[in-house]
């Protein structure tokens, strides 16, 4: 029997784009151990480079989350959550700095195979994965391949 480290001891799996680039759509890639947000969230707050602001506002899809509090408490601060609509925002996460900007990141499903999900983050380049990754044919509107987007969130699902 093999025994693991509990998730609160493993690294955070993130991958952040190089800034210097301009404006892009994405701003990283982040696979999540669990659909725990309680769980998931701070770990990735926490993750985040120091230079980067304070995250106020997260806007996320909610239906990918066991659980979606209105606010969640990291480090001593509140963080407000917002429900994003899930046909607009497949699998994202946006995090808010009041003053400062904005960062989406694709959320990777925890669910999704290694192998595809090593390859997603790898859609990101930057000193959070510790070098640069060949470009990957991406649409200009998401950032994302088609193929990487839909194996990540699948079809995508209009209201009425």
């Amino acid at each position: 029997m093999t025994l693991r480290p509990p998730s609160s001891l493993l690294p955070v799996r993130l991958r952040l784009t190089s800034r210097g680039n301009g404006p892009r759509p994405i701003d990283g890639v982040w696979w999540p151990r669990s659909d725990d947000l309680t769980t998931e969230l701070p770990r990735l707050i926490r993750a985040l480079p120091h230079s980067w602001p304070r995250i106020a506002h997260v806007t996320a899809n909610a239906t990918m989350w066991s659980a979606f509090p209105g606010r969640i408490l990291v480090a001593n601060q509140v963080i407000q959550l917002h429900r994003a609509s899930s046909h607009r925002t497949p699998d994202t996460i946006c995090l808010v700095a009041p003053g400062h900007g904005r960062w989406d990141l694709l959320v990777v499903r925890t669910r999704t195979e290694r192998t595809e999900a090593l390859r997603l983050l790898s859609i990101a380049d930057g000193p959070a994965a510790g070098g640069r990754t060949q470009p990957v044919p991406t649409d200009a509107r998401t950032g994302i391949s088609e193929p990487a987007a839909r194996a990540v969130v699948g079809p995508v699902r209009r209201s009425p």
